[in-house]
């Protein structure tokens, strides 16, 4: 069955709700407007690990603003695309690195300190910030988003069909936050892959995923279970770790679609 480009998501506000897209250009550090943004408190910056209902908060993307709604605020939040680039910079964490992001608006800090009932501020990384991932397979270096790790997430739709197979109760790809999920082919077989092709963009598959306790959060209830992870466990784990999807790199200036076609080129020498 041939391989195909199925869906496309960002996640503009890490760990806050995605948005489906038809289309999306790939730039330097992965997909459009991925990622950009990042809440911090005064111990380090924010996920659903920590504050489960972040999942709640839902995120559209305007002619040129983000728009992000709660459940439990009266009004929206606006949030600009871009910001000047002399605005004040300073270091935030993110997991081993530390890297230049800007603080976004008072406004902002005050509605999610709200949201969340959590007090936090919303940084932005902009373009002059030199966070960089070296990959494992091939060695090449990329600048990445605030991502936890690669750039961008590719998962096969019939991984998550036979991962559903041995689950009392199937879970929705969601649960997975990838970017780019495809159809055709075996489960799992994108583990094996390196380079490959989405449409005209060359892509890298660089490492497996390992994967923690937010796939247990459902992301339209914020209701935290064990599984998938419990079964995922059984049958997905090495040395100790979770794995489920492949963290890939991306070639910039690159449109890629629903719809497109996907090519496989090289594969691993160790399947990792």
């Amino acid at each position: 069955m041939s391989l195909q480009l199925s869906e496309i998501h960002i996640y503009p506000i890490k760990s806050l709700g995605s948005i489906r897209l038809s289309e999306t250009v790939l730039t330097e550090r992965g997909l459009t407007h991925d990622r950009r943004w990042m809440l911090i408190d005064k111990q380090g910056f924010l996920t659903q690990r920590e504050i489960p209902k972040m999942a709640l908060l839902k995120v559209s993307l305007q002619a040129n603003y983000l728009e992000v709604r709660s459940p439990n605020m009266a009004l929206p939040l606006s949030i600009p695309l871009t910001i000047q680039s002399d605005a004040p910079t300073k270091p935030v964490p993110i997991w081993d690195d530390t890297t230049t992001a800007q603080p976004v608006s008072e406004e902002a800090d005050k509605w999610f300190s709200k949201a969340l009932d959590h007090p936090c501020s919303l940084v932005y990384m902009p373009d002059f910030s030199e966070r960089t991932k070296v990959g494992k397979t091939s060695g090449k270096a990329q600048l990445v988003n605030f991502a936890d790790s690669y750039p961008a997430l590719l998962i096969g739709q019939a991984s998550l069909d036979d991962l559903n197979t041995r689950l009392a109760e199937p879970v929705p790809m969601s649960r997975f936050r990838p970017n780019l999920v495809f159809t055709g082919g075996d489960a799992y077989e994108e583990d094996q892959w390196h380079g490959f092709r989405v449409g005209n963009a060359l892509c890298w598959a660089e490492k497996s995923c390992v994967r923690c306790i937010i796939i247990t959060i459902n992301q339209e209830t914020a209701e935290q279970g064990k599984e998938p992870l419990a079964t995922l466990a059984k049958h997905r784990k090495q040395q100790n770790k979770v794995l489920f999807g492949q963290g890939i790199f991306l070639e910039a200036e690159k449109t890629i679609r629903i719809g497109d076609a996907i090519q496989v080129k090289t594969r691993k020498p160790n399947i990792s």
